[in-house]
Parts: structure tokens; C-alpha cells; sequence
């Protein structure tokens, strides 16, 4: 299955004969088979026809709304799976103190040890001397992960050594790109308004693994409770961020997106991507996201999408032993 993404502005979505159509002004943009489709993500714009919605309800198919230039704005679900006793004992895990560490710590260190790695694969042949002291400091973020006591601290430990990790991945893209930090809301250069897209579309697919696990996206352990903010979610993306890196990374510097595919706008969004360098970057995104990684519990062989939905599986089955912790991918 695979997901569908709508950027056509003005364009409409309908079902036809158990197949989502995509329509814009008369002439079929897409027809793809309702049980091949994973969930839709919507750009702007975008109609939903009443028998869609219904089908797409039925068959369990998430849609995603986003603004034109890819901000997160609401989700349409079916209802919530029935794992009372799972989401019982995740929220008393959520008063535990030691148990919501350890499941901290653990994150934070696959987090940190994968930005290590995708620095150190990028600056071999480079030997930039800026991004190996990044890697130092990354390295010893990973090893003293254990010694903060508090998610409090264990936060700003993170903080403080991904600051250092966008100081060494800056070094890996040309001066055209005018990329000098993480920065948001918004973003000021067209690294960032990249990272941010690719964030928002993992985090989507993060909180659909939650939510497939069983969970309750909103109750998490790394990041605090805020209402309405999906904590859980956002505690399984943290591992995969530097994935979304990686394929900004890729993108920029093998042609997939050019500086030229950007272009000023107006100061509440101050570069806007084309739509075209947004198709070629949604494409780049998706064969990333498809690639085959060994699960490091399962030991097969999986796409990264589902690699995600069993990251989220193993925190269900610790939430149930109580047993703390998390291991990582290990990314390589």
C-alpha cells in the first residue's frame, strides 16, 4: 500500500467503482484502487466528496490535512481501536517516574547516535573539521544519556547536542542553499522549509502507528502532556528525525530539488516551494520511506513505514510489562 498526496489546487476527490479518483476541471489526475491506498495526504485546497469521506472512514484509510505549503491542520480517522487494558497501563506508566525515563533515555540515545552516524557517513571522505567536532559531541551526548535523572534535564541534554548536530549538518550543503541553522515558523531558507515538510509527514505516520499499536498518541513519556498536542507521536518520531534529514540532504545535493525550484513570499511564509520541486520531494521522501531496514527486534527485513509501526508495537509491549527502556534501530 502506498500513500496518495493531493497538491492540486481546486482539485476534488471521489470514488468511483472502489477506486479514489482525483478530478481538477473535468480530467482524472489519479484513479488508484481504495485497497492499495494507505492514507491520503491533502495540500490546501483540496474537495472531499461525501461517498469518499464514507469510504475511506469504512476501509480505515487516515486522511491528513495540510496547508498549501505543508503545515499540519487536522486529521480525519475512523474510530479507536479497542485496547482498553493497553491504554489502562499506559496511563499509569505516564506516573511513573522511572519507568517514563528509562523509555526516555532510550529514545534520546537511538535519536542522537543516529544523527552520529548519518554525520560520519557524509564526513569521510569530507573531513570537515567542524562536522568531526560535532560527531565528538554527539558521541559523548550518547554515552551520558544515563546520567540525567529527570526528563527535564534529559531534554536539554538532547537540545544542547542537536544544536551541535545542525551545526555540523550545515556544513554539508552548498552556500545557495543559505542554510545557517534549524529555524521554523517560519522556516527562512529552503533547508528548512524541507525539514519541516518532511518532519510533518513523518509525524503523521508516527501517529498512525501509535494509534495502530493501540496507544493513545496523545499521552507520552519524553514529551510532557499538552493538550491537544500528540506526545506519543512525537516521542516515536524522535528516532526517525534524522531520516527526514538524510532525504533532505539527498535531495538538495543529487538534483532531486534545486534552490531555483524556491521563491520569496510573503513574511508569514517567506520562501515557497514550487509545486513541482514539491512533487519531486515527495517523491525522493517516499523511496526513502520504502526502503528495506532490518528490524533489530523482528530481524526481518522491512520498509521504514513499517519499521515504525513495530518501534511502536515494542513500546505497547512495555507499557503491558512494565519493563522500561527502548532500543533503537540502530541506523547505519
Amino acid at each position: 500500500m502506498y500513500p496518495v498526496y493531493v497538491i492540486q489546487q481546486g482539485a476534488r476527490l471521489s470514488i468511483a467503482n472502489k477506486r479514489l479518483q482525483v478530478e481538477q476541471n473535468g480530467e482524472t489526475l489519479l484513479a488508484a484502487p481504495l485497497g492499495q491506498v494507505s492514507e491520503v495526504v491533502i495540500f490546501g485546497n483540496v474537495g472531499l466528496t461525501t461517498p469518499a469521506i464514507g469510504a475511506l472512514l469504512l476501509e480505515g484509510k487516515d486522511v491528513v490535512f495540510l496547508s498549501e505549503d505543508g503545515r499540519f491542520k487536522g486529521r480525519l480517522v475512523g474510530e479507536l481501536t479497542p485496547h482498553v487494558p493497553l491504554r489502562r497501563a499506559q496511563y499509569r506508566r505516564m506516573d511513573d517516574p522511572d519507568f517514563g525515563l528509562r523509555l526516555a533515555q532510550g529514545i534520546v540515545a537511538a535519536k542522537l547516535a543516529h544523527q552520529r552516524t548519518l554525520l560520519q557517513r557524509h564526513n569521510r571522505e569530507l573531513g570537515d573539521t567542524e562536522i568531526t567536532s560535532a560527531i565528538a559531541r554527539l558521541g559523548e551526548a550518547v554515552g551520558t544519556v544515563e546520567r540525567r535523572t529527570t526528563v527535564a534535564a534529559l531534554t536539554g541534554h538532547e537540545g544542547a547536542a542537536t544544536a551541535a548536530y545542525f551545526g555540523g549538518l550545515r556544513r554539508l550543503f552548498g552556500e545557495e542553499w543559505k542554510f545557517e541553522r534549524r529555524a521554523r515558523r517560519p522556516p527562512p531558507d529552503p533547508v528548512n522549509v524541507l525539514l519541516s515538510l518532511g518532519y510533518t509527514l513523518l509525524s503523521n505516520t508516527a501517529r498512525g502507528a501509535v494509534q495502530a499499536a493501540g496507544l493513545d498518541p496523545y499521552a507520552g513519556f519524553l514529551h510532557e502532556y499538552v493538550y491537544n498536542r500528540p506526545s506519543l507521536a512525537l516521542d516515536l518520531l524522535e528516532e526517525f528525525r534524522p531520516v527526514v534529514d538524510g532525504v533532505v540532504l539527498w535531495a538538495c545535493r543529487g538534483g532531486q530539488v534545486t534552490a531555483e525550484d524556491f521563491t520569496p513570499g510573503p513574511p508569514d511564509r517567506p520562501v515557497v516551494l514550487s509545486d513541482q520541486g514539491l512533487r519531486r520531494f515527495l517523491k525522493a521522501y517516499e523511496q526513502r520511506m520504502e526502503q528495506p531496514y532490518t528490524h533489530p527486534i523482528r530481524q526481518l527485513q522491512m520498509p521504514l513505514r513499517q519499521c515504525m509501526l513495530e518501534q511502536a508495537r515494542q513500546i505497547a509491549g512495555r507499557v503491558l510489562s512494565g519493563q522500561g527502556g527502548y532500543q533503537g534501530m540502530g541506523f547505519r
